[in-house]
């Protein structure tokens, strides 16, 4: 009888123990379909990333990154690995939020893209596979880049093409570097496509906007002039005024305008400081808004000198923007749109939509562009570029051309402002000299 009570307890712990093994390895295979399914990644995308030093079964130390909603999921998919945990630590607080800390305190972080993109090239043309390329970048980079770079590998590991991965992150990697590094993969030259989008990229942080830098330096000495005029207007005239008034003797006519202006500027000060602002505040809004963007660029297009700087400016920006892409081997029509996203002036918008719709209906280039504001050398440039079959290389000749020219207008226009400036705030300054010490010099019979 007691052979046969133990029998069953025996088979149900040996039925136990099979259990128990099955269900561990139903485990183990889940936790790897969740790391695996192209699903489950697109929202581990948004997942925190956690980078890990663990143990193997064989006690061998191994260094990475694993994406989880909390640290104790990373834990558990570390350990369904096999991998005993040694350290673990937290990369960001969230992928996304990383890319926002780099694009709001790097405005334009073209300058470490192409960095990137060449490092990248260099890696993929020695040999190395994209993935551990990817890796390997990503420990060379802080903050932001690191965490983007770190987003890259986890998404490319999952199956995702490096076009796709790079599209999840807009304020990182923008339309322009997204095509080309698609026709790169298609073409199955991406090393040589990634460094292409790195001498772009390079090149395109020389292009400044020559018209704002020509302005600026005389904007700040305009702008700290007008704050030393308040002071003096408002704190020392009236103290030297103030004994002269005291005198009772008859101010000249500059003194008492000097006197008029001083007495606006302390009685209504304060309202006019309020109403400049908050005139600034309104006008800011308004220009951001269509109407006011395109009315905007109308009156700079139309200014003497500055309009046609900014012209060329715009029109050098966007035909290198088109030559790149062609170069890399994406179609005139794809580049124009792609080029139409990178400017923020309406009215070229609008000219390189016109010219693509144009284009892809089987009108000519040259005939599809906007005369009123593209000038006629460029419309023969690309003209001439179509019909010799060499429209890229003409375009990046134009655009260097253009830039060249904006750069010398820029330096003589920026020369022949200060001088200006400074006579006419010495003009300023010397009529309230002037109106303070003539009547000092007639109560003096200095004058006779």
């Amino acid at each position: 009888m007691r052979i046969r009570t133990q029998a069953p307890h025996k088979e149900r712990q040996e039925q136990n123990r099979i259990q128990a093994i099955f269900c561990h390895h139903l485990a183990t295979i889940s936790a790897e379909l969740i790391v695996e399914l192209p699903l489950i990644v697109n929202i581990e995308r948004l997942m925190p990333v956690f980078s890990y030093r663990a143990a193997d079964k064989n006690d061998l130390i191994t260094y990475g990154t694993i994406a989880g909603e909390t640290p104790r999921q990373a834990r558990e998919l570390l350990r369904s690995q096999g991998l005993r945990i040694v350290e673990l630590s937290p990369q960001s607080a969230s992928g996304a939020k990383g890319a926002t800390r780099f694009s709001i305190f790097n405005r334009d972080p073209s300058g470490k893209v192409a960095g990137f993109a060449s490092d990248l090239s260099t890696l993929l043309r020695a040999g190395v596979p994209l993935v551990e390329s990817l890796d390997t970048l990503s420990e060379q980079y802080d903050h932001g880049l690191r965490n983007a770079v770190l987003h890259l590998k986890e998404d490319v590991a999952s199956g995702d093409s490096l076009a796709s991965s790079l599209r999840n992150q807009p304020d990182i990697f923008d339309a322009l570097s997204v095509k080309m590094v698609e026709v790169g993969e298609n073409t199955g030259e991406l090393h040589t496509v990634l460094r292409q989008l790195a001498g772009f990229k390079r090149r395109s942080t020389q292009f400044k906007d020559r018209v704002l830098t020509a302005l600026l330096y005389p904007l700040i000495i305009f702008v700290v002039s007008i704050g030393v005029t308040i002071f003096i207007m408002s704190v020392v005239v009236p103290m030297l005024l103030e004994n002269l008034i005291d005198a009772g003797k008859p101010l000249p006519w500059p003194t008492m305008v000097l006197k008029s202006l001083s007495d606006t500027l302390i009685n209504h000060g304060w309202w006019m400081a309020v109403t400049a602002i908050c005139g600034a505040i309104g006008a800011t809004f308004y220009f951001k808004t269509d109407a006011g963007s395109r009315l905007w660029y109308d009156a700079i297009n139309r200014f003497p000198v500055l309009g046609a700087m900014n012209r060329k400016q715009e029109i050098a920006k966007v035909s290198l923007i088109i030559s790149t892409l062609m170069k890399s081997g994406v179609e005139f029509v794809d580049a124009v749109r792609i080029a139409t996203g990178t400017t923020s002036n309406p009215l070229l918008r609008d000219a390189l939509d016109q010219c693509a719709t144009s284009v892809s209906s089987g009108v000519d280039i040259g005939s599809s562009l906007d005369a009123s504001f593209f000038p006629p050398m460029v419309v023969q440039v690309y003209t001439i570029g179509q019909e010799s079959g060499h429209l890229e290389d003409m375009l990046e000749e134009l655009a260097e051309d253009f830039d060249a020219q904006v750069e010398s207008v820029a330096a003589k226009l920026s020369t022949t402002i200060e001088p200006v400036l400074i006579l006419v705030l010495s003009v300023f300054v010397g009529f309230i000299l002037f109106a303070t010490l003539l009547p000092i010099l007639e109560a003096g019979n200095v004058l006779g």
